[in-house]
């Protein structure tokens, strides 16, 4: 597939995403965790299955997963987690934002950083930089939810 089509294709559902937390949503643990997992899992498996990746091409990945799930982790903590109809529900705040718009530089850099020090863009897919920002934030969110004794709202079929 296209790299420039994948990456659309991510955006466009990173974007609808945020568009349902932000109106605010039923807070269920497949929603929660499953476009994380699936997204990591992509950026992965790209990373796996590329060809000629060293050693410092590793290293700046895990630093950049590392750097990743603590963005993330910090944008759950600003979501707003609440009760309603007797479930969990989560929504996006002005705060959310905020991290968001300060974490895209902060990733960007990094990702300059490491091309500038011969990172290979194979080791680098948008999907995994994607995928473990939302799961940093799913770990928190769940926690959260977790510990306030509120049951997580049932998955929709």
């Amino acid at each position: 597939m296209n790299v420039w089509l994948l990456a659309g294709l991510i955006a466009v559902a990173a974007v609808a995403v945020i568009a349902k937390r932000l109106g605010g949503e039923p807070l269920n643990v497949r929603d929660l965790f499953a476009p994380a997992v699936v997204l990591t899992a992509l950026g992965g498996w790209s990373v796996y299955r590329a060809h000629d990746l060293t050693g410092g091409d590793l290293a700046w990945a895990v630093a950049g997963v590392a750097l990743g799930l603590a963005l993330g982790a910090l944008r759950g903590r600003t979501v707003h987690v609440f009760e309603k109809q007797g479930v969990l529900w989560q929504r996006y705040t002005g705060r959310t934002f905020l991290v968001i718009a300060l974490s895209v530089p902060v990733m960007g850099g990094f990702a300059l950083l490491a091309a500038s020090m011969g990172m290979h863009e194979q080791a680098r897919p948008v999907q995994l930089s994607i995928g473990v920002g939302f799961l940093g934030e799913a770990l928190v969110i769940g926690r959260r939810g977790l510990v306030s004794g509120i049951p997580f709202a049932p998955d929709r079929r």
